[in-house]
This record gives structure tokens, C-alpha cells and sequence, in this order.
């Protein structure tokens, strides 16, 4: 048990839309492991990015049970699933989400913010984030003067700097060309040998052979769970 980061346990979510119930996950059930690489896919409405927000505790289960790090998260309210996030969950977005007016130490501080940490301490751990993602003579730059995958590399230190039980990257190279995204993946690739435990939400089979496991959705259930036997 202590070496399951993520176990879920006949995982629905449904929808009301007018009269309509959408039944977007229906009993989903698997366990990712201390350290696993794990890239999610599916078809537009799989259901890959309602089970990505679960998985984010940005959305409770509609039934069924989330254990993150041994905990059961399915039935928590918004602020104690808002302080899961900040502690246990590294977010990387496709869009980047960082603040324009914010340098890039400050944009990967932010977390420790929330979290309640010193100032001398917030700097420090952000300059190392910065510093393991290559961007450490860029610290003072704010977003609107990094390339695209200079920006993706500081959401990725943000991602790092509270050294979360799990990394979520939901699309993490859509807004890049195909050179940086290789690039972006190799640095994700070298975060996972660290020891870092990675989830990817992609439907770019290029993107998906980083990880060491693929799990496939189709209409909310899982398809295939397999090794992927490339790397």
C-alpha cells in the first residue's frame, strides 16, 4: 500500500446537462505506483479529462473511491481538496497558466505562498526548481520575454517546487512546435528518473511513448492498460 501513490476504486462521474445525465466515467478502477510514468489517452469525450480533473482534486467522484498517498480524497470538501492540491499535486497546463506581471521566480513561488512558507525559504526553493529545469539565468525574466518553452519549463519548476507526491501534465507540449516539445518530454522524462511520479493526459502518440504505461479511454471506461514495451 505505502507504494501506491493513486488507487481508484469504480470511479463514476456524471453530469446533468438540461435533462440529460452525461455519464462522462463509468467505474473506473486501477492503481498507479511510487515513481510509475503514466500517459492517459483518449478520444475527444473518453472521459480522459473529467478523470484528469479527479485525479487533480479539482472534482469529487460522482461514487466510487480516490486514495491519494493512502488518503481518501473522494469525499473531501473544496478547502480541504484545495490544500491537497497545494501540498500533494504539481500542476503543468498546455496553456502555461503563468502570471504576465510576475518574473519567473515569482511565478514558481507561488505555491510556497499558499503554503505558507518563509520568504528567505520560498526563494531558495524556487531558485532550485528553476536551476533542475536549466532556466537559472532567467529567474528575473517575466514570461512575455521567455520563448514558448522557456515559459513551459518555469510552470514545470512551479510544478516541482513543493515536491508533490504526483506531477499532472494535462497536454503539456499543445502550444509547442515539435523541436521544443521533444524537449519539453525530455525534461519530463529526466524529472521522472529523479523519482517523480508523472501523469500525462495527451492524445499525441509521440508523446505518449515517453511514458513506461498507456491507459486508454473510450466512453468513460478503461480500454487498455498496457506497458509500453518501446522504452
Amino acid at each position: 500500500m505505502n507504494n501506491e501513490v493513486i488507487r481508484l476504486v469504480d470511479i463514476t462521474r456524471h453530469f446533468k446537462v438540461g435533462m440529460e445525465v452525461v455519464r462522462a466515467l463509468r467505474g473506473v478502477t486501477t492503481v498507479i505506483g511510487k515513481n510509475e510514468f503514466v500517459a492517459l489517452m483518449g478520444p475527444s469525450g473518453s472521459g480522459k479529462s473529467t478523470l484528469m480533473n479527479l485525479l487533480g482534486c479539482l472534482d469529487t467522484p460522482t461514487s466510487g473511491q480516490y486514495f491519494l498517498s493512502g488518503n481518501d480524497v473522494s469525499k473531501l470538501n473544496d478547502n480541504e481538496l484545495a490544500e491537497i492540491r497545494n501540498k500533494e499535486i504539481g500542476f503543468i497546463f498546455q496553456t502555461f497558466n503563468l502570471l504576465p506581471r510576475s518574473t519567473a521566480l515569482e511565478n514558481v513561488m507561488l505555491p510556497l505562498v499558499y503554503a505558507g512558507i518563509g520568504k528567505a525559504e520560498r526563494i531558495r526553493l524556487a531558485e532550485k526548481a528553476l536551476d533542475a529545469v536549466g532556466l537559472s539565468d532567467r529567474m528575473s525574466h517575466k514570461p512575455n520575454e521567455l520563448s514558448g518553452g522557456q515559459r513551459q519549463r518555469v510552470a514545470t519548476a512551479r510544478a516541482l517546487v513543493n515536491n508533490p507526491s504526483l506531477i499532472l501534465a494535462d497536454e503539456p507540449t499543445g502550444n509547442l512546435d515539435s523541436k521544443t516539445s521533444l524537449e519539453i518530454m525530455g525534461l519530463l522524462h529526466d524529472i521522472h528518473r529523479a523519482g517523480n511520479t508523472i501523469i500525462v493526459v495527451t492524445h499525441e502518440e509521440s508523446i505518449a511513448r515517453y511514458a513506461q504505461r498507456i491507459i486508454r479511454l473510450i466512453d468513460g471506461e478503461v480500454e487498455t492498460d498496457e506497458r509500453n514495451t518501446d522504452i
